[in-house]
């Protein structure tokens, strides 16, 4: 018998039919003698469709008042889901993030969860009884209602796999696991069966979109074995083909020869600025980023001309295409504090990475990938690294071809049917 958390994200809860597939799916893990324990997003659309309540009815609105608001739809699909269990014959209830209670810090809607109080959680579960738990919400010292922010769901079920001690925290998502890339973009990309916790944070960040990097971090940082699995296959199916997200002790004493790369990843939500003729002197780099970090944007990449020859240099970065505009706002107000001469930008690029565990113990990883897409004539405009990947910004046009090359060029691709 195991301890399993199980969670399943807003297109799994889309009305009652696929709730009642979900349900299908808890009974079915419930009859194999395991303690379950799920938590639930709220149905696709729902949390937008809240939020726009909260805009129309104040556009300055109350951070505590709207995560009451935007808090309701995992209210509502986890009462769904525990009712539709008890129909099937499954001794199930709803734990609200207040009745465990989910402790969280910090600010309303953006709030971290702090600890989670699991004593009459553990007694019910070991009765037998399935616990469902609302996903993205918690309480605060005071008691109101928080919620951790978007995608907030993923790290919900992470957190109470850990406070529960859980053997496995199953993600449920429209994919059936992770893969080393896009198979939109490549047909031939292969599931993996098992990713270190650190290469998934790595392709969580640079745009792989199966799991949010924050659950991720929590998931290495606690050691919880998390499982992507699709909630669209069978619910009875035994062998589950997803993909397990360990540590890199557990992958290497499972015997099995670890590939150089484990994947390529590609986000086109990337912008660049480029601020011309900064003066090459100490405080000039930080007049320009300490304004961006208080305004809370996070800035990628950085490339900083040579400038011995002068007394000027021009700095280059990205930042999130949402936040280009504002950012430019910013340096622009701060112009003659910095001494720029002006702002250059760039919408139309994209960042691809190469991410593997592999890198630690192979040289010239980053040299494939750079003679490559030279090979195809794709300009690399900026690069940036880490122990474990590679990551360079290219013309927003080139995505799909910069990714298919890379692939193949690492081995990745599944051989031919």
């Amino acid at each position: 018998m195991a301890r399993i958390v199980m969670k399943f994200g807003g297109t799994s809860m889309a009305g009652m039919e696929r709730i009642r597939n979900v349900a299908a799916r808890v009974k079915h893990v419930v009859s194999q003698g395991n303690e379950v324990a799920v938590v639930v997003s709220a149905m696709a659309g729902e949390t937008d469709r809240l939020v726009g309540f909260c805009k129309e009815a104040s556009p300055l609105y109350d951070a505590a008042e709207y995560d009451v608001v935007v808090a309701s739809g995992e209210q509502v699909t986890s009462g769904l889901l525990a009712m539709t269990l008890k129909a099937m014959g499954v001794e199930a209830r709803s734990w609200l993030g207040w009745q465990l209670p989910i402790r969280t810090v910090e600010a309303h809607a953006k709030a971290r969860v702090s600890t989670i109080e699991t004593d009459d959680l553990l007694a019910a579960m070991a009765s037998g009884q399935v616990a469902v738990i609302p996903g993205f919400q918690g309480m605060m010292d005071d008691g109101r209602v928080s919620t951790l922010g978007r995608g907030g769901s993923d790290t919900s079920a992470v957190a109470v796999a850990a406070a529960i001690k859980a053997d496995r925290c199953d993600i449920y998502t429209d994919v059936d696991g992770v893969y080393t890339t896009d198979p939109r973009i490549v047909a031939r990309a292969r599931k993996l069966d098992l990713v270190t916790y650190e290469e998934m944070l790595e392709l969580a960040s640079v745009g792989a979109k199966v799991l949010q990097t924050r659950s991720v971090g929590l998931a290495m940082k606690e050691g919880v074995r998390v499982q992507v699995l699709s909630s669209f296959d069978d619910p009875t199916q035994e062998d589950l083909p997803g993909t397990l997200i360990v540590s890199e002790e557990e992958i290497e004493d499972s015997k099995m020869e670890r590939q150089l790369i484990t994947g390529i990843a590609h986000d086109k939500n990337e912008a660049k600025i480029i601020v011309t003729r900064v003066p090459d002197k100490p405080g000039a780099v930080a007049s320009i980023f300490g304004p961006l970090a208080d305004a809370a944007i996070n800035v990628d990449m950085i490339i900083q001309n040579d400038s011995k020859d002068s007394e000027e240099t021009d700095v280059t970065f990205t930042v999130p295409r949402a936040d280009l505009a504002r950012s430019v706002d910013i340096l622009e107000a701060l112009k003659e504090t910095i001494g720029f001469r002006r702002i250059i930008t760039d919408a139309e690029v994209a960042k691809i990475s190469v991410v593997g565990v592999g890198m630690r113990s192979h040289a010239g990883v980053a040299a494939t990938m750079f003679k490559t897409l030279a090979d195809r004539g794709i300009n690399i405009e900026a690069i940036s690294t880490s122990e474990i990947k590679v990551s360079v910004l290219i013309d927003e046009d080139e995505t799909e071809l910069a990714v298919r090359v890379l692939h193949t060029a690492y081995g990745l691709d599944a051989p031919a049917a």
